[in-house]
């Protein structure tokens, strides 16, 4: 009788020089048919991971992304070509995997990873391999995995730095290990680290982090070598250095059920600040109303394409009160509506404006709704 994950002709082939491996080996690959790994973030830290996840004949992939494909994507993100902008990634990259590897399977979540949906959606996978971009979401998937007892390959890039850690690990004694609060209790003040759109990232930097983050779920599901269990790998690639750091099981961390992580992570609410759609600002600048159009991004992405608002960086916005308009409506825009949150969170702490509007989306859904041709 034939096993329900043994190897096909074609793939005996395919994977010969995995099977040549002595401590690999048809077990090792045959556990890799087997297995279902969840990746959160199909962008530059999921790009190279899913290439080689998929390349290694990983049986069951789940890609977890609602973003579409955007120019500025195409330095670091290898999964698409220019052909794809504007496509969804989820859908673009499932197309490219099934290309390279049509041996494997893979299910699109596109799909914000919220509270209300993490647990669903981790529930029939082995492993969840994290390339999220932001805090709330790393919280998130470190604590839906401990709740549902998985392993979370953790990788995080900044600039030239590089992150790579396995949490939640099931040792030989069947206890889990350090997970990401063990190592992170609390999330940095906001605004204290800058996103990549405005930090910047290397663009070969998450092929290199990306790599390792697939070569670790490997070992997890196989069994081969030893993971990052307990331990976070840094990487600089400017200097090229490199450092293991230990990680211990903190007994104050106790994760029981999800959170609201925004919250969590003190980002402001879009629910407690008034917002406006990008047809409503459309509106008011074809009739040349009397607002103040704000742009908090950075020089150099209001110099690539803008609405033609005053430009005054986040990280000045204190600075820039008196600038800010108290007897008309001052609407606030960045990328995608996360940063003007922020400006206007910092004005009204500062001062009592009940004359702020955020744009719903920011530019981003500017360009996708209205005008195609403004540069993001």
């Amino acid at each position: 009788m034939e096993k329900e994950n043994a190897l096909s002709s074609e793939e005996l082939k395919r994977y010969s020089r995995h099977i040549a491996i002595p401590e690999f080996n048809i077990q090792g690959q045959e556990k890799l048919k087997a297995a279902k790994v969840l990746v959160i973030g199909a962008g530059g830290l999921g790009s190279p991971a899913l290439l080689y996840m998929a390349a290694a004949g990983v049986g069951h992939i789940g890609i977890v992304d609602f973003d579409a494909v955007d120019d500025s994507n195409l330095q670091r993100q290898v999964l698409y070509t220019i052909d794809d902008i504007g496509c969804s990634k989820a859908a673009r990259a499932k197309k490219r995997l099934l290309a390279l590897n049509p041996h494997i399977a893979i299910t699109i979540y596109e799909t914000a990873f919220t509270k209300e949906n993490a647990l669903d959606i981790i529930k029939d996978y082995d492993v969840v391999a994290d390339g999220s971009d932001n805090f709330p979401t790393r919280y998130l998937v470190n604590d839906a995995c401990v709740l549902a007892d998985k392993v979370n390959v953790y990788a995080s890039i900044f600039r030239f730095e590089g992150q790579v850690a396995v949490f939640n690990y099931l040792d030989e004694n069947g206890e889990r290990g350090p997970n990401y609060r063990d190592l992170f209790p609390k999330p940095p003040p906001p605004g204290q680290v800058p996103s990549c759109a405005e930090g910047g990232v290397l663009g070969v930097l998450p092929g290199i982090i990306g790599s390792m983050q697939a070569s670790e779920v490997i070992k997890v599901i196989t069994g081969i070598g030893e993971p990052l269990h307990g331990r976070l790998f840094l990487f600089d690639a400017a200097s090229f250095t490199t450092r293991v750091l230990k990680i211990k099981k903190n007994p104050a961390t106790n994760i029981t059920a999800l959170i609201n992580y925004e919250e969590f992570c003190g980002l402001p609410n879009a629910k407690d600040h008034k917002e406006i759609t990008v047809q409503a600002l459309k509106k008011l600048l074809d009739e040349e109303a009397n607002v103040q159009l704000i742009d908090v991004r950075e020089q150099y992405e209001y110099t690539n394409g803008n609405l033609g608002g005053i430009l005054i960086p986040l990280n000045t916005i204190k600075e820039a009160l008196p600038k800010i308009a108290k007897d008309k409506k001052v609407i606030i825009h960045c990328r995608s509506g996360q940063r003007s949150l922020e400006a206007i969170k910092t004005l009204e702490a500062l001062y009592p404006f009940d004359n702020l509007y955020n744009l719903k989306g920011g530019i981003l859904a500017y360009a996708k709704e209205i005008d195609r041709s403004i540069a993001t």
